[in-house]
């Protein structure tokens, strides 16, 4: 008979294939573009992507940083209802998320 994973387990075997090999392409999925978001770009110096559900704070920051060559001060995570795991991430005054979003092309 085969061996039932725990929900423990499970968790803990997608974490583990996260930090096995580090790639930031997996961790950030994509930069989300709300009008909430667009405020928070203008006014709170915050980004928003969709990340990989197994993803921590520390491995947004690094993926960030990595990516776009940016110094993130802050992350913050939120998991919604709909599966969906959302990073909100703060970047230092030296590094404006207009500029950063107008890249990307959310702006």
């Amino acid at each position: 008979m085969a061996k039932k994973t725990t929900q423990k387990e499970a968790e803990q075997m997608k974490t583990e294939a996260v930090e096995d090999i580090f790639d930031p392409y997996v961790v950030i999925k994509a930069p989300l573009s709300t009008e909430k978001n667009i405020r928070q770009i203008e006014s709170d110096n915050k980004l928003v992507f969709s990340v990989h559900p197994a993803a921590t704070k520390a491995h947004v920051k690094r993926a960030v940083e990595e990516l776009y060559k940016v110094k993130v001060i802050k992350v913050n995570i939120d998991n919604s209802f709909t599966g969906v795991k959302k990073a909100y991430v703060k970047l230092s005054k030296e590094n404006l998320a207009s500029d950063l979003s107008a890249d990307l092309g959310l702006i």
